[in-house]
């Protein structure tokens, strides 16, 4: 549909279930760690599991794969940019709260209109300096809170610097691919860089059947159900009203890390999360032509 239209409440509510269903991976991964399981077993089993489901959806419905240039490029981002986001993301659940964490992932879009403007030429108005500026200075009150170790906070925001260069990346290269298709390749390449690491990151899954059930809803609820959510949200709304509506992630993991494990933020931090997610809500609606359709790619 038309930006400039009516947006379908069944799209806003799609996106919604999106937000929630990849918000509840920060929550899930805990449950795997309590079970014995490490951030490697856990990757491995997520991407595995996770692209089996979606590959098995393609054949279901005959589309078609990427081939030639678009094939490598997905596989070179879920080998090594889907990758490394996921593990500096889960690994950074180690060191800090998951609503920290899950904020600090939402720089991404402040970094996506540096990034755009460093190394594609794209503009940058008084207005997104303006944004840009509030959203490092809601950083700096995120950091300045407490309640995570250094250690996390960096692996928070390498989380968000590698999604922001596989945004770019995926939104050059990626733009006329089926985003569907290119996610389940993505999500295959990862399981694979995984699986060969094997014999070097010895990774360990849980020992309860309870553990498993977390990882299984990590993989199900966190990974396809929220892509395919989001899919049909975004033909629904299209992308600036999705990416809008996908800031309610942050809000809710912090919500459910508070609800069902006792964390919580401090109030500097949950302000300094407010004007994160203020500037990225407003960058969202008129992000840079590269960045368009990005969070579309998985």
């Amino acid at each position: 549909m038309s930006e400039g239209g009516r947006v379908p409440l069944s799209g806003i509510v799609l996106i919604v279930v999106s937000a929630c269903a990849f918000g509840s991976m920060a929550i899930l991964a805990r449950g795997v760690y309590a079970a014995g399981g490490n951030v490697p077993g856990l990757l491995l089993a997520r991407f595995a599991i996770a692209g089996a489901i979606l590959a098995a959806i393609m054949v279901a419905t005959r589309r078609r794969w990427p081939r030639g240039r678009p094939l490598a490029v997905a596989v070179g981002m879920g080998a090594i940019g889907y990758a490394g986001q996921a593990a500096c993301f889960f690994a950074a659940l180690h060191y800090a709260s998951a609503g920290l964490v899950a904020l600090l992932l939402y720089v991404y879009p402040t970094l996506v209109v540096i990034l755009s403007a460093v190394f594609l030429g794209e503009r940058l108005t008084a207005g997104r300096i303006a944004l840009l500026a509030v959203g490092f200075a809601g950083l700096a009150l995120m950091l300045g809170g407490g309640s995570g170790t250094a250690t996390g906070v960096a692996l928070g925001l390498g989380a968000a610097a590698i999604y922001s260069v596989y945004i770019l990346v995926g939104a050059r290269e990626l733009a006329r691919t089926d985003a569907l298709a290119s996610t389940t390749v993505i999500c295959l390449a990862a399981a694979a860089t995984f699986a060969i690491a094997w014999p070097v990151t010895a990774p360990r899954f849980p020992g309860t059947a309870w553990g498993w059930a977390a990882l299984a809803g990590l993989a199900v609820v966190g990974s396809v159900v929220a892509i395919l959510a989001f899919f049909e949200g975004l033909k629904r709304v299209g992308p600036a009203t999705a990416s809008i509506v996908s800031t309610f992630e942050p809000v809710f993991t912090a919500a459910l890390a508070w609800l069902l494990l006792g964390e919580s933020l401090t109030p500097a931090q949950m302000g300094g999360g407010a004007m994160v997610l203020v500037a990225a809500l407003f960058l969202a609606r008129r992000p840079p032509p590269a960045a368009r359709e990005a969070r579309s790619l998985g």
